[in-house]
């Protein structure tokens, strides 16, 4: 049998961070939410070692470290949780970062923005 892809996620963490181009939002925060994915290659299910797998504890380490650094870009935030994951993970062969920031200060009623970015190996 071949290699078998397997995705390993966190959904949905929800960070208040002080991330935005204007001084007030570095200021006053904001809600945001990020999701990160990463897949592996894995021959056997047979292995019960976390050391064979992605331990997302650890990818939730990375995503707060970065999410308490105030940028002035989320797609500088999603680049650096992407870059931390690929380098610290050297067996993950694709990774996928979105942040969306709620209720953007923008003349109207938006829910969020939204930046997402694919790293495939």
């Amino acid at each position: 049998m071949g290699p078998i892809r397997q995705k390993i996620a966190l959904q949905g963490m929800r960070f208040f961070a002080f991330h935005g181009f204007y001084p007030e939002e570095q200021v006053l925060g904001c809600e945001f939410i990020v999701d990160l994915e990463t897949e592996i290659e894995v021959y056997s299910g047979n292995s019960d070692e976390i050391s064979h797998t992605i331990n997302y504890e650890r990818l939730f380490t990375i995503t707060k470290s970065e999410m308490d650094i105030p940028r002035k870009l989320i797609e500088t935030v999603a680049h650096a949780i992407l870059e931390k994951v690929r380098h610290q993970f050297l067996a993950v062969k694709s990774i996928r970062v979105s942040i969306r920031k709620m209720n953007p200060p923008l003349p109207g009623q938006v829910e969020n923005s939204l930046i997402e970015l694919i790293f495939n190996r």
